[in-house]
């Protein structure tokens, strides 16, 4: 029997950590998670789905709010871990830590490392354009993501992925991999390889201000944020000046490429080319975006033919862009 304490916060960390659980063989001795957070308009403490899971199953949690003090390496260490599974769990773990199972401590990641280290490696992998993601399993060192390899899987990027797909997808397969890697390597079948430095590439944290579409931009490349940021932290702009909604936020949560005529190359990004109930298509730097689902401000997810209902909105008006010098700019990495 393996005996596994479980790090993990985030809903794809409950999936793998659900699927552990019920592994032949494997026995989940704890879980350590982040502490519950205020949530609605009571600010009631809702505990994270990993907590919500162990409690109901009667398995022991803890919660500290740092988990290399003391007190919290005593108790890890009290539940005499033969591996310490990692997911999402998003605090550094010291090398006391670290040291504390005798099989080391193995993270899932998702994605094909060394690419995309970091916090949002499926934003990452979406925004980039890659053909292929999917996860990986290593032994975890004192850096970010710089383990060696233990095992890997991979999955197409279908065109029609968003955030929300690609992550379910991962989720499944993470912990597929996790449940065929601990055994490996617990019973010394599996080698460890060290990461190439040369094929590193970042995946940078994430923030709502990243969503800010920018309509000087290639097409494709508004097209892979709508698909990377939907449905957190979605991509927006601001509705034009001059009409009765000027100035407020209008998420876009879906689009389509469209050429753009000569004449219509004339015209200023975010400019309106067209509208009716096919979708409103703007003009981008190098053609033209054709929104199909939006979401206004205040309001709910929508068709465009639907969010047009009642609205005047006319060929030639623009989307407001205004300055966001805190917005950091996509970098195309080489998948050499």
């Amino acid at each position: 029997m393996i005996r596994v304490v479980f790090m993990g916060s985030a809903d794809l960390s409950a999936t793998m950590l659900e699927r552990l659980a019920r592994e032949p063989g494997v026995q989940v001795v704890g879980c350590v998670t982040q502490p519950d957070k205020p949530a609605g308009r009571g600010k009631r403490l809702i505990p994270c789905a990993c907590k919500a899971f162990v409690d109901a199953v009667g398995i022991p949690c803890l919660t500290p709010e740092r988990v290399n003090t003391p007190e919290s390496l005593a108790q890890i260490a009290a539940w005499l871990p033969d591996a310490i599974v990692v997911v999402a769990y998003g605090q550094f773990l010291s090398r006391r830590l670290l040291d504390i199972p005798t099989l080391g401590c193995i993270n899932i990641h998702l994605s094909l490392l060394p690419r995309h280290r970091g916090a949002s490696p499926i934003h990452a992998a979406l925004l980039h354009g890659d053909p292929v993601t999917g996860a990986t399993a290593m032994l975890m060192d004192e850096g970010m993501d710089s383990g060696p390899i233990l095992d890997q899987v991979t999955t197409p990027i279908r065109d029609d992925d968003t955030l929300e797909t690609l992550h379910d997808r991962l989720a499944d397969l993470g912990a597929e991999l996790l449940v065929r890697v601990l055994p490996l390597w617990a019973y010394f079948k599996l080698r460890a390889v060290p990461q190439d430095p040369a094929q590193v590439t970042m995946a940078y944290k994430i923030r709502k201000s990243d969503g800010l579409l920018h309509w000087e931009d290639p097409t494709a490349l508004s097209l892979r944020k709508i698909r990377a940021y939907t449905p957190w932290p979605s991509c927006f702009t601001y509705m034009p000046q001059g009409t009765r909604e000027a100035g407020r936020m209008l998420k876009v949560l879906a689009a389509a490429a469209e050429p753009a005529t000569v004449e219509q190359e004339r015209l200023e990004p975010g400019v309106i080319l067209s509208v009716g109930k096919a979708g409103v298509v703007v003009r981008t730097g190098d053609g033209a975006l054709r929104l199909l689902r939006v979401q206004p401000e205040g309001g709910k997810p929508m068709d465009v033919a639907a969010w047009l209902c009642g609205r005047t909105l006319s060929p030639g008006e623009r989307f407001h862009t205004p300055p966001a010098p805190a917005a950091k700019p996509i970098v195309a990495f080489s998948r050499d």
